[in-house]
């Protein structure tokens, strides 16, 4: 198993936020967690990536428990976590942020990222504030990429991008996952999600309350409805 998280509690200040969540991914899977606004997605994520240090429960990566790891140490094993807002530098070229992140041993090298992300090649020497927000999400999962991820985690990688960029990322992502990287996506996109996933879960008020196949989620459309509101389409 990749990365197992077991009963995890993680707070913010007093508010309890996640309240026991329980998850595996395994090697080379892509798995989604959904859920409402403010259920726990993102706060799951950086409680992996030790952004926010859980107060309870196990986080083991490849066998190894790294639940209470700098998040530094945690991104020098493999896990590689791409926050919402990107964290991009904006004063500092395309290429200069993809070298902030370069691993030698990182089987993504400059040219594979360029290969992968053509539009970032084009804009090499642009600075990350001149870049779109789809752009700007490129950089970061291409950042990522050169760190040497086992597992990359997104957070709402195509929030807010056109219709043409979703599917442009959609496309980078599935040729990510068949190199055989490991993805936890946390993605509002539930078109996006079945794409790209094997397995799902939904979190409800910092609980995990569902989990299933990417075949039987597409199928339950109660579920859908109950959990994350989006009707039957």
């Amino acid at each position: 198993m990749m990365l197992e998280a077991q009963n995890i509690h993680g707070y913010y200040g007093k508010s309890h936020v996640l309240q026991g969540v329980t998850l595996s991914v395994r090697d080379g899977e892509t798995v989604t967690l959904l859920g409402r606004n403010g259920a726990g997605k993102s706060t799951t994520l950086k409680s992996i990536a030790g952004v926010v240090t859980p107060q309870q429960g196990s986080v083991k990566f490849k066998g190894i428990e790294v639940a209470k790891m700098q998040p530094h140490k945690i991104a020098a094993r493999g896990i590689c976590f791409v926050p919402e807002h990107r964290g991009i530098f904006k004063l500092l070229s395309v290429e200069e942020n993809l070298r902030l992140g370069a691993r030698k041993q990182s089987p993504w090298q400059l040219t594979d990222i360029y290969r992968i992300f053509p539009r970032l090649k084009e804009r090499r020497t642009n600075g990350g504030g001149q870049l779109s927000g789809g752009e700007q999400q490129m950089l970061a999962i291409g950042r990522a990429l050169m760190n040497h991820p086992r597992l990359l985690m997104l957070d709402e990688p195509v929030e807010g991008l056109a219709p043409v960029i979703v599917e442009e990322i959609v496309t980078q992502l599935k040729l990510i996952r068949e190199a055989g990287v490991a993805i936890l996506l946390v993605e509002q996109n539930l078109e996006v999600c079945t794409q790209l996933a094997d397995r799902h879960y939904i979190i409800e008020q910092g609980r995990i309350v569902y989990e299933a196949s990417n075949d039987v989620f597409i199928a339950d459309d109660s579920v859908k409805d109950r959990y994350l509101g989006v009707g039957v389409v």
